[in-house]
């Protein structure tokens, strides 16, 4: 396995926590994390740590170090339960990124080079389209946050790295349809649902279903 080459110092740790794409499968997404560990260093060491059982592709560190840790044809483990597009085993459908923070700060400008600079060789090696960029909260409502609201989602729009907005098409104005439409588990509890898409679209809100939350999904 040869590591992503990149403007900054890439390192190989191997992990042995990782096995092969089930059922043929190959990855159309990216799934972007945050650490929530003191450091990329500890965070290195628990995925790679085989009584853990999580692994992922990639991480970058906090000065924007990217470490790969499994081979992008492998099968990582950093996804966990979860539903997009009503499609399960997001691991074997995925590429995972995991991102020095913890959430509770601005995301840093050396990792956010970083990652814009990986995202496009992903991409581009795998056929991966901006829309297949999710953040673990997109299909893990409920039981994720990451990579939060902190996280520039924006930024990366503007560069055709993630999507500016859900897919189009949705008319519906029906909030579950909405959700549906452009992926997210809507048997997981209307809270939840409602915290996912506000994490990812419109972070800032807050309180109850509002017509906003309507507008955020809409094309």
């Amino acid at each position: 396995m040869e590591p992503v080459q990149i403007s900054r110092v890439t390192q190989h740790n191997p992990s042995p926590n990782c096995g092969p794409r089930r059922d043929g499968l190959r990855p159309t997404l990216i799934v972007i994390h945050f650490t929530a560990m003191k450091s990329a260093e500890a965070a290195i060491e628990r995925l790679c740590d085989p009584t853990a059982e999580v692994s992922a592709h990639y991480v970058i560190a906090n000065k924007g170090e990217l470490t790969q840790l499994v081979a992008e044809d492998m099968r990582a483990w950093h996804a966990g339960a979860g539903h997009w597009h009503g499609q399960d085993d997001i691991n074997s459908r995925s590429i995972g990124i995991e991102l020095d923070n913890a959430g509770t700060h601005p995301f840093s400008e050396p990792l956010m080079h970083s990652l814009e600079t990986l995202l496009p060789q992903i991409m581009k090696r795998w056929g991966i389209l901006p829309h297949g960029v999710i953040g673990h909260s997109d299909f893990a409502p409920g039981r994720k946050i990451d990579p939060g609201p902190r996280f520039d989602w924006a930024r990366l729009a503007q560069q055709n790295l993630a999507a500016a907005s859900p897919p189009k098409g949705c008319t519906a104005t029906d909030f579950k349809d909405l959700a549906e439409h452009a992926g997210y588990d809507t048997l997981v509890a209307p809270s939840d649902l409602l915290q996912a898409v506000r994490l990812r679209w419109n972070p800032t809100a807050t309180g109850p279903l509002v017509p906003k939350d309507h507008a955020a999904l809409k094309s």
